[in-house]
């Protein structure tokens, strides 16, 4: 469940603000998007697995901070981020 090198370095070039970003909050976003994704098909077929479960929980919060941040501060990077996740 761990995002591979060339998919990691896929989702930060399309996500980045600069040259040099790698940890921008749309950057995060856009990697926990994808782990949460993976994540959710992993839930499907192993609705018992309550380790997982927390994670994802976990990982859900942690981009709705970060999605609320980004509203706070510029709600257009907002809208464009949310069109761009198809959130």
């Amino acid at each position: 469940m761990v995002l591979e090198r060339e998919e990691k370095s896929q989702l930060i070039g399309d996500f980045r603000i600069h040259d040099k970003d790698v940890g921008s909050p749309e950057v995060q976003i856009a990697i926990l998007t994808r782990r949460i994704q993976e994540l959710s098909r992993h839930m499907q077929g192993a609705p018992k697995d309550f380790h997982s479960k927390r994670g994802l929980l976990s990982l859900v919060a942690k981009r709705r901070k970060l999605l609320d941040y980004i509203k706070r501060v510029s709600p257009e990077r907002y809208r464009n981020l949310l069109d761009k996740l198809g959130l």
